[in-house]
């Protein structure tokens, strides 16, 4: 099993997928993170239910809306 904070240090500078517990999905590049998974990230789309993306540029979020994490 690979732990939440390892696989956040190796995401760190690339691009990734987060499934958030609303269903929406963001796409962008993680610039950091902390100790409790809050991130930002750079270069951010949204997309929610196969809808067309929306750019959100540079995004703070908080750890615990995050369901999944995926390094693209």
């Amino acid at each position: 099993m690979v732990m939440p904070l390892a696989l956040l240090e190796k995401s760190l500078d690339k691009r990734v997928s987060l499934l958030l517990k609303d269903g929406r999905v963001l796409e962008g590049k993680l610039t950091g993170y902390d100790e409790f998974m809050n991130m930002v990230i750079d270069d951010t789309v949204e997309s929610f239910q196969e809808t067309e993306g929306r750019r959100l540029g540079v995004v703070v979020l908080r750890g615990n809306n995050v369901v999944s994490i995926s390094i693209l």
